[in-house]
């Protein structure tokens, strides 16, 4: 038996996502026509043996999470538990404190996945990787690789080459330690907690020393990167699978545009049905668009490459979106032009404007080159990047290039 556990954090984390996450939790944002954390469920769900998926985070349970776990119960047709945590207890401290919920029923294994990254997740590929390498009780990381520069940004993976061992682990080094980076997707077997345990006690030991101050909190607070994974490295139990695969995180408005162009590429493989294509009667079509069944859209509008419409849209005669997320309820009036953008929820864009975003690809001439999430503000100034227009309306003498607003 195996089971997931998918870490979503909480309304504090996440604040390079912002203005988005303001309006729904950053892990139901959709990303390629589903929310963010559907991506995640169904390839858990996909996994021989999957009994359980857990999603640990410290949201307050609200409608709009509730609805989307009983609709996803019924579509997968698989236990779905959201367990909240007291305060924001890190990657390690989460699954720690649920490690009753995580063990009962007596799972072999089970996979922690972050919610905020994209990737094809190989969880197949891993099970087979961790009974092919190492001991029955070892764990795996999935790793990729990145160039030089950017590795610096992620947890970095020193292997042995031929065993695939972890033989050194750093989280974001001050200098080039391995291209090899973490993916944020792992797995593990019951072992793991006398490993977080330990750490759980030293922290609680650690405490006594000094004066109490919220010191339970802080004994609990661990971070399976910096406090498990460096000290499991060179011990023979911890392996990292690499794939080729695509991977990228998602912490900014920008790198969400992208994630969502991995996906909507994957779904000719995995959901061809979502996918538009050129019919009579219907808009132009220029590459992979997801359009929801309840948007109405002109025509003579022209959608793509990378264009997902959502629920209620109302596109105008000559409209032209490229490389952007349309959210629910907006309308997009005639002839006016969206590129490299998020319009936001029950937004308006009047005839004739213009509303282009600074794409933030990575560097298309490196085949290891990550995306960088870049801040709102750098040197005090805001950050050229993905335009978000959020519940307004802009009209035709307007023209939106490349400021973010909200």
């Amino acid at each position: 038996m195996l089971k997931a556990v998918i870490l979503i954090g909480g309304p504090q984390k996440g604040t390079r996502f912002r203005p988005l996450s303001f309006e729904v939790p950053k892990p139901l944002f959709p990303v390629a026509g589903v929310p963010m954390l559907q991506h995640h469920i169904e390839a858990c769900a996909k996994v021989p043996n999957m009994k359980e998926i857990l999603l640990i985070g410290f949201y307050q349970p609200n409608e709009e999470l509730t609805r989307f776990l009983m609709n996803a119960q019924q579509e997968f047709k698989i236990s779905i538990r959201y367990l909240q945590e007291y305060a924001a207890l890190g990657t390690g401290g989460g699954i720690y404190h649920f490690r009753d919920q995580i063990v009962s029923g007596s799972p072999e294994a089970f996979f922690v996945l972050n919610a905020d990254v994209s990737s094809a997740f190989p969880l197949t590929e891993m099970l087979s990787f961790q009974k092919e390498h190492g001991e029955p009780n070892s764990f795996v990381i999935l790793g990729t690789t990145a160039n030089r520069k950017q590795s610096m940004n992620y947890g970095c993976i020193v292997e042995n080459e031929e065993t695939n061992e972890v033989l050194h682990y750093v989280e974001k080094p001050s200098t080039f330690v391995s291209d090899i980076i973490n993916c944020g997707i792992y797995l593990f077997n019951p072992d793991i907690f006398q490993h977080i345990g330990a750490v759980f006690q030293k922290n609680q030991q650690d405490m006594l020393l000094e004066e109490p101050t919220n010191g339970w909190h802080r004994a609990e607070a661990i971070r399976l990167e910096q406090d498990i994974f460096t000290a499991l490295a060179g011990q023979g139990k911890l392996y990292v699978y690499k794939t080729l695969s695509f991977w990228s995180q998602i912490k900014s408005a920008g790198s969400a545009i992208y994630a969502s162009r991995l996906y909507l590429n994957q779904y000719h493989k995995t959901h061809p049905e979502r996918l538009a294509s050129n019919k009579e009667g219907g808009p132009k079509i220029s590459g992979n668009v997801y359009i929801h069944p309840t948007a109405n859209i002109d025509p003579t509008a022209m959608l793509g490459p990378n264009v997902s419409i959502g629920t209620g849209v109302t596109i105008g005669a000559g409209v032209r979106v490229r490389e952007s997320i349309i959210l629910h309820g907006a309308n997009l009036q005639d002839h006016c032009c969206v590129l490299n953008s998020i319009v936001g929820w029950d937004s308006t864009i009047g005839r004739w404007a213009r509303v282009e975003g600074t794409p933030s690809d990575p560097n298309p001439n490196d085949p290891y080159a990550k995306i960088d999430s870049e801040t709102l503000f750098r040197d005090g100034k805001l950050t050229p990047s993905i335009t978000i227009l959020g519940k307004c309306a802009l009209t035709s003498n307007e023209s939106c290039i490349p400021h973010m607003n909200w």
